[in-house]
């Protein structure tokens, strides 16, 4: 595989490494309360998601790594920050719907990578769609 293939890949597994650790901070911060079940659902997609993908660099020889991202250390600022002023409630959807969002631009990126196997492709495409998922559970209770 080549080294552009490789990197996208890793990209995407620190991304989901970063949502997984962003909404751990969040279930901590939230205390049980407001969007709890929601971070709960969110650490376990990332954390299946990031285990997949690691399985994968390290089938290519990769090593892993699931060290978080300075974007972990951003987030966690971020959601205490937020968490001081107006708690982990319902207000907190647009930015989590928008960072979704940006991890599947992430998934895009990867999936467009014209070297990828089959297999990869084909849990690239299924991680998606539960992200996919997952962003309109979020936009529906955004909307009520």
């Amino acid at each position: 595989m080549d080294k552009e293939t490789l990197e996208v890949l890793k990209s995407l597994h620190t991304s989901e490494i970063d949502a997984r650790n962003g909404y751990e901070e969040a279930l901590v911060d939230a205390e049980g309360k407001g969007l709890s079940p929601l971070f709960l659902d969110m650490v376990a997609l990332h954390d299946v998601n990031a285990g997949e993908i690691d399985q994968v660099l390290i089938r290519l020889g990769e090593p892993s790594d699931t060290e978080r991202s300075f974007m972990s250390v951003v987030n966690h600022a971020i959601t205490n920050v937020r968490a001081l002023f107006d708690g982990l409630g319902e207000g907190l959807l647009p930015g989590l719907i928008d960072g979704e969002e940006r991890n599947l631009a992430k998934y895009d990126e990867a999936l467009e990578t014209a070297t990828l196997p089959e297999h990869v492709v084909d849990l690239l495409s299924t991680q998606r769609g539960k992200i996919a998922a997952k962003i309109s559970i979020m936009q529906m209770h955004r909307a009520a």
